[in-house]
């Protein structure tokens, strides 16, 4: 007898020529693309890791069966993610930290600012660099800068080590709070996140849909307005058709300021973007945002009726 699928592999996903993302973080729905061809199966020592080209997406990056990236609609969570809280800061970035994030889609947002001096990836697992460097050049350029530090490692405990301060910005690029990136959504990492960040700088992390997780989501905000005391908690949304329900956020958390900065001793407000829109990369074949615009941050704050009564009282501007 044959042996079943792993669950969550991308071998259960895939049946009679379509990938089908299922999982009980979205219940009884799913999104199904058409397969032209697989290019690429492995597993890790921590996942199942998938490429295959879809008739409609471009190529696709799957973990554990779950849809990471696609040629087509990546750039709207990568830009978005990164150029918010990077827009947001009072200062320049100089030092900036990147928690997951192995496809390099991030690396290559921030590459766009000539101000930053070192940009470090903490990335549990090497074969999500290797592989997006093979089969999504174009969004893993960023590993090219040399600016970046790649460090294989454990996220957590990356950030643990840090000294107090180290960054001006931190972005988490997690997967799902389901397995081992549960703890990735808990109060002592985002703690040991306060602590390494500097004063006025931004941890920015991936904060789910505001159509399926609400819950988590005022569970997450709640939490992080007990840890950054002082400073703010906001949430932002972005559209990208192949994530669940066609909508992703990002908890921007802002730690509070050494001393006075704008508004005297109000917090930052990372609605409002005060630096530039970064423009092209040429020497590494970056070419214009295609998504993020200062008029797209300041709306991405706007939150519906429903999600605003939902988190009524966890944000810090409402």
């Amino acid at each position: 007898m044959a042996s079943k699928p792993s669950p969550g592999s991308a071998e259960q996903a895939i049946n009679d020529g379509w990938y089908t993302e299922l999982s009980p973080m979205w219940p009884g729905q799913g999104l199904s693309l058409k397969i032209k061809e697989i290019l690429y199966r492995g597993k890790s020592d921590f996942q199942d890791v998938c490429v295959f080209e879809s008739e409609s997406m471009g190529t696709v990056l799957l973990l554990d069966g779950v849809i990471q990236a696609t040629d087509r609609d990546e750039f709207s969570y990568q830009e978005m993610i990164a150029h918010i809280p990077m827009c947001a800061l009072e200062r320049p970035a100089k030092k900036v930290l990147v928690v997951g994030g192995g496809d390099g889609g991030v690396l290559r947002e921030l590459a766009r600012y000539p101000e930053v001096a070192e940009i470090h990836m903490a990335e549990i697992d090497k074969m999500v660099p290797e592989v997006s460097k093979k089969y999504f050049p174009e969004m893993a350029v960023g590993f090219t800068d040399p600016r970046v530090t790649l460090h294989i490692c454990d996220g957590i405990k990356y950030v643990e080590d840090s000294d107090e301060g180290a960054y001006d910005l931190i972005i988490v690029d997690s997967s799902d709070p389901v397995g081992p990136a549960e703890v990735l959504f808990e109060k002592p990492f985002f703690e040991a996140l306060h602590r390494a960040v500097a004063p006025g700088g931004i941890v920015c992390t991936q904060a789910e849909s505001l159509w399926l997780h609400l819950d988590i989501i005022k569970a997450l905000a709640s939490m992080c307005k007990e840890v950054f005391v002082g400073g703010s908690v906001s949430y932002a949304t972005t559209t990208i058709p192949t994530y669940p329900s066609g909508q992703i956020g990002m908890l921007v958390c802002a730690k509070a300021r050494a001393e006075q900065g704008e508004g005297g001793t109000a917090p930052l407000d990372p609605r409002i973007p005060r630096q530039a829109e970064p423009g092209p990369l040429p020497k590494l074949g970056v070419a214009e945002l295609q998504y993020y615009s200062h008029e797209v941050h300041a709306a991405a704050f706007v939150l519906p009726v429903f999600a605003k009564k939902g988190l009524q009282g966890c944000l810090t501007f409402q």
